[in-house]
């Protein structure tokens, strides 16, 4: 009777574990990050942050970015209001998304894999940081 009730308990808490995992994640973290708005929001696969940069701007960076970590086919969409590059970057499928939000302010999300992977996205977001400042 024990082993029922612990059984049902750990199967219980597995089945809330599981229900979890299919909901957007939203982690604010503060990274220090001069240029941006220093938080990332982590929602749905893909790391978003803030840039205090034009979108030409922030596009530039992460062209840099793309091309300082070695990137492969590279397919840029750009449009007037922000636009979206894939590339291939550590054989990952790597997805940016630009959005003009101001003159001097834009969001950059970023997608490693077909799910996203929060450590790899948070790299790569932190390489267009420094790539923004090294201007």
């Amino acid at each position: 009777m024990i082993h029922l009730k612990r059984a049902s308990v750990a199967l219980i808490l597995l089945a809330c574990c599981f229900s979890f995992y299919g909901c957007p994640v939203l982690v604010v973290g503060g990274a220090a990050v001069a240029g941006g708005t220093g938080t990332y929001y982590y929602v749905e696969g893909e790391m978003r942050t803030d840039y205090y940069f034009s979108v030409d701007g922030v596009w530039s960076g992460v062209e840099k970015t793309i091309a300082d970590m070695k990137g492969r086919d590279v397919e840029p969409d750009k449009q007037p209001d922000g636009g979206k590059i894939v590339a291939v970057i550590n054989d990952e499928k790597v997805t940016f998304r630009l959005k003009y939000k101001d003159k001097d302010l834009t969001t950059l999300g970023v997608r490693v894999g077909p799910v996203g992977n929060q450590a790899a996205a948070k790299v790569i977001q932190d390489r267009v940081a420094d790539n923004l400042l090294k201007k």
